[in-house]
Formats: C-alpha cells, structure tokens, sequence
C-alpha cells in the first residue's frame, strides 16, 4: 500500500497501484505523487532508468489511475519529507501503466478543503477520495466493529429486523412504501426497531443487538438525516444501572480506536436537576452550572432595582471569555436583551452594581457565588450574567415554572460558543477531558402539546412509567408529574441516545394508550399484535439506541453528520451524486395503484 512504505524497505521491489495525486515534471525526471487509502509514495519516473516509464509518466495526469513497478530508495540528505509518514523513501520506476485516464475533476482530492458541499456532494466519488473522508470511514469501520466485539463478548445476538414493516407512532413522519399486491396498502420504513426488538425479548432472546438502519421524514440539520444507523439493543431482566454499564463498556472500547480513554462510570443527573442547573436536558459539562441568586436578591432588594419579587434569578460564568472593555460589556448587554426579546428577562449589570457604594456589597456576593461554581478561574477574564425577571412578568406569559431556567440555559449556550475561541475547553485536544459524558434520567412521562390542547408521550408509548407514579393515579389525575423510567446519554451538550424500561405487562400498556387518548379499540388496530404478545409471558425488559453517526462525527472533530455519512443527503433531503428523489413511471404508478394529484 502506498503509505506503508519506511526506509526499512530501502531497495527492495515494489509494486504500487493508486491514483496520481500530483504530478511535477522536472526534465529527466518526473515525479508523481501515487496515492490510495494509506496514504502517498513519492515515485520516481527517471529517463536513465526507464525512457519507456518516463515517457508515459509526460501523459499523466491528477487522478489517472496507474500501476508502478520499482524499487523502495531512501531519500538523498535533506531531501526529506518530514510531513509524510513515507518521507524518507521513495519508489524509482523501472515500469508504468496507466491503467485509466481521468477527466479534469471539479475539485482536487488532494486539497485540504473544499469550500462549495454542494459541489462535493455532487462528486461525492471525488469527494471521498480525500485524505480527510478516508480517515473519518476508517475510524467509522474500526468504532463499529468494537461495539459490535463488545457486545458479542458481553452475550449480545446481532439479530436484523424487518425494513418493510407497518406505520406506528414514534415522534416523526413515516416514509411509506406502497404495496402493488394490496392495493391501497403502505409499508412504513422503521423510524426504529422498537417493537420488533421488545417482541424479541418475549420470544426469549434476552440479549439483542443490531447496528440498525432508521428512517424519519422530518426537517434536517447538521446533525440529523433522513436515514440514519443506530446502536439498537435490548435486554431482559434489567435494571436502569444495568443498561448504563453495557453503554459505557461498549463507548469506551468505542473511544479507544481513537486512542480516547475514558473513565467511568459516567456522572447521572436527573431530568429535573439538568433543568435547574443547565436549563435544558442536555447539558454541556464543560461549562460550570447555573446559580440560583434568588435568596442574595431579597424583596427589599428586588423592589428597588425593579426586580419581580417571586420569579427566579439566575447567574452563570463563561471561564476565560477574556478581558472586555466598557463599550464591549455594553454592546453585550444590548445584545442580550435582543436576543431575549420582549420576553418579561433582563439582565443585571454587575460590573455597574460594583461602581455604586450601596450595591457593591451585593455585587461582591453575587460575583464569589458564582465564581465558585467555577473554582478554576474566578479572575476578570470571566463572564459574569446575571439574568432577572422584570416587574409583572407571570402576567406576560401562561407561567411554566421552568420556562426561566430553559430561556437562561439557552443564553449561555449562546454566549459559550460567542466565546468559544477564548474558552480553551472548547478547543479539541483529544485528551479525556474534552468528552464529558452524562446520564440524564427521570425524563417526564408526557408533555403537553399546546396547539392540540392534549397529553404526548414524551419519549414513546412503550415506556414504563415510575411504579409509584402508577399507585398514586397520576396516570389520569397529573400526568405532567408523572416520571418515565427513561433516560438520555449526552455528550458535551449531543444527545448521543435514549432509552427506557419498557411496559411488560399488557394492562399497563392498554392503561398508556388510555392515557394518550387512544380508545381500546384504536390501540387494538394499531397495535393488536404487540398487545397480543404481552399476554405471553412477557419479560421486564428494557434497552436503548445511541446514534453511531453521532459518535463518529464526534469522535472524527466533524460539525456535520454528513462528514461521517458515505452518500448523505442534502438539507432539502436530496441526493445530488444520484439526482433522487425523481419522478417515476406512468407504469410503476398504475402498478402501485396511485396517481399524482397537484394541489393549489
């Protein structure tokens, strides 16, 4: 291979194929940069040696596919290549063939970056030539083979399930296949392998697993694609605990094909805690919590700098945001308040509290609470906010109690990636500490849906709720507190996955479906077979799916799922390589017994 080559091979014979990823012509001697996947061997074409190779070589050109047969020749001194793992080498050519010729390509797989994604997806097959795509598969293939390893080893079955299945309710828009047999009858791609993985374990395989292919009809971004590949698995008899130890054993073999240890187990926090300290369910851990400032900011306090007297008052530090001058602190401040809108929040400036005798006290206070969230700094480098409720602010709005706390996380992600430049944590090194994992547990079992007035499943109707909640009737006297036994693991702010305990028992399940709105005979239609099943013998049983793009796209330092993804999509759900989606048929739409209707 072409970057195997050291100068422990010096003057032994070779046999090169690859592609030309330069060419120089110097004379007599014409040099051709030959590449494949391994990487690149300088090859020699001299017209002494080979005026037959040379001559052939003047033809050449990037991208020609070529065959070269030499000899392996340590570098003459000071000609090295110190940026090449083959620098000290080179091949000198006693034979070339051009195996295939190339068109003059759109962009060059030998450059770094290419700035247009249209046109790299467009030649994707160019695209991924690229040193930077080679590497991101290679490490794609290694991390997938090492859970899977990891899995088989732990007692895991790799069992596939069915594309072709029925539509089933799991938070997104099916794509439907039509049948030709059954006139008028889809298939549905699987949004996820969740029912047919619970039916594996009632059929007793209490150990499954499957690298699983998904598909979801719903808007993209960065990190999100029509189809996607999954980490599935289930088991029977478990506890919660018990399902975060195979997660994190199969990550950290995982992590290590990057050369990435990590130590576990990793940090829990229930769904409730992440709300308060990070405002959202998927906090980011590099960055310090938020602090309450409630009980510092007394009434008397809040009455006189127009402060609502009941609502929250939160803080945070961004460490090391660098030193700001008075008109960046209040060109910040105005931007802030923009970014909150007429909302019912402010924000409190500290730095002018401090320049005033009767709040200095109370600046003081506020700045040590909050530094010592973050014992590391606590110098003027930090960025300190202080986020207050205004005046009359529950008659702005329908109150959610943690609608403060969400809307203020929000503003610190926002400001943690103004100034990620400057916050060294942020800056990739691949050392341990910059993945922190967490497990976010206790998630609500439903959540209300504002513009249909009615109760959803907050992760997926098959999801056991807390078996307390159940005793107490909160199933139908106070679903928003009721608990899921569900949880997330989250990686520096990424949801990676999700899973749950699941319902086992058939009467709960029907209870569920009563719950949702649905009638018993709706659950019966939808899911009749799934019901039927749970009056087997059905084991507690519970699993969950992490997103092996996510992972890899992580691992990999890429900001797009399309880095790690061979032939991904567009936002628009496009495929440029291959032009789909495209109309079909006159013939194919009468054999599926459809036809287009354009509406206005």
């Amino acid at each position: 291979m072409c970057g195997e080559l050291r100068v422990e091979q010096d003057g032994q014979p070779v046999v090169l194929m690859g592609w030309v990823n330069r060419r120089r012509d110097h004379g007599n001697l014409i040099f051709l940069d030959v590449r494949d996947r391994s990487g690149i061997t300088q090859v020699v074409l001299d017209k002494e040696v080979s005026g037959e190779a040379h001559a052939k070589a003047e033809a050449a050109r990037s991208e020609y596919v070529v065959a070269v047969k030499g000899k392996v020749q340590r570098r003459g001194a000071g000609l090295e290549n110190p940026n090449m793992p083959t620098g000290a080498i080179e091949v000198v050519a006693s034979e070339l063939l051009l195996l295939n010729e190339a068109k003059t390509p759109p962009f060059s797989p030998a450059d770094d970056a290419i700035a247009n994604e249209e046109v790299r997806l467009k030649y994707r097959y160019l695209d991924l030539r690229r040193t930077e795509m080679q590497y991101n598969f290679a490490l794609r293939s290694r991390v997938a083979m090492a859970i899977r390893n990891y899995l088989v080893e732990q007692g895991f079955l790799e069992i596939e399930t069915p594309f072709m299945t029925r539509s089933t309710p799991e938070g997104a828009r099916d794509y439907l296949v039509p049948s030709r047999v059954h006139a008028g009858h889809f298939y549905a791609l699987p949004q996820s392998p969740q029912i047919f993985k619970q039916i594996l374990m009632i059929s007793g395989f209490d150990k499954y697993f499957q690298i699983a292919r998904c598909f979801r009809d719903e808007d993209l971004r960065a990190d999100r694609q029509p189809e996607f590949t999954q980490i599935d698995l289930e088991m029977s008899f478990p506890q919660q605990e018990k399902v975060f130890r195979v997660v994190e054993g199969f990550l950290t073999a995982a992590f290590k094909t990057a050369s990435i240890s990590l130590t576990t187990p990793f940090v829990q926090m229930t769904y409730d805690d992440a709300i308060k300290n990070y405002g959202i369910d998927k906090p980011d851990m590099r960055l310090p919590a938020m602090v309450s400032l409630t009980a510092e900011l007394t009434p008397e306090l809040r009455e006189t700098l127009k402060i609502e007297k009941e609502l929250p008052v939160l803080g945070f530090v961004i460490p090391k945001a660098g030193t700001l001058s008075g008109t960046q602190k209040r060109a910040l401040v105005e931007e802030i308040r923009a970014t909150f809108g007429d909302c019912g929040l402010d924000f409190l400036d500290v730095a002018r509290l401090k320049t005033n005798d009767a709040f200095a006290p109370l600046a003081s206070t506020i700045e040590a609470k909050l530094s010592s969230a973050e014992p590391s700094t606590g110098t003027d480098a930090d960025l300190i906010i202080v986020v207050t409720p205004k005046i009359g602010t529950p008659a702005k709005w329908n109150f959610d109690p943690q609608w403060i706390y969400k809307r203020v996380g929000a503003l610190r992600l926002q400001l943690a990636a103004k100034f990620a430049d400057k916050h060294g944590r942020f800056v990739k090194t691949g050392t341990e500490a910059d993945f922190k994992f967490l497990w976010v547990t206790d998630f609500p079992m439903y959540e209300w849906d504002e513009e249909t007035k009615v109760w959803n499943a907050a992760h997926h109707p098959f999801t056991s709720p807390h078996e307390e909640d159940i005793k107490a009737g909160r199933l139908t006297n106070d679903k928003g507190a009721v608990r899921a036994l569900a949880y997330d693991i989250v990686l520096n702010g990424t949801e990676l996955g999700s899973g749950s305990i699941r319902i086992h028992r058939q009467d709960v399940q029907a209870e569920i479906f009563r719950s949702l709105g649905m009638s018993d005979a709706e659950a019966k239609e939808r899911f009749g077979f799934f019901l039927d099943a749970l009056e087997y013998g059905t084991p507690p049983h519970g699993g969950i799916a992490l997103g092996l793009d996510r992972i890899v796209m992580i691992l990999a330092g890429a900001t797009s799922l399309r880095e790690v993804i061979a032939f991904p999509k567009t936002a628009k759900a496009i495929d440029l390589m291959v032009d789909a989606p495209t109309p079909v048929s006159d013939q194919q739409m009468r054999e599926l017994h459809l036809k287009t209707v354009v509406r206005s």
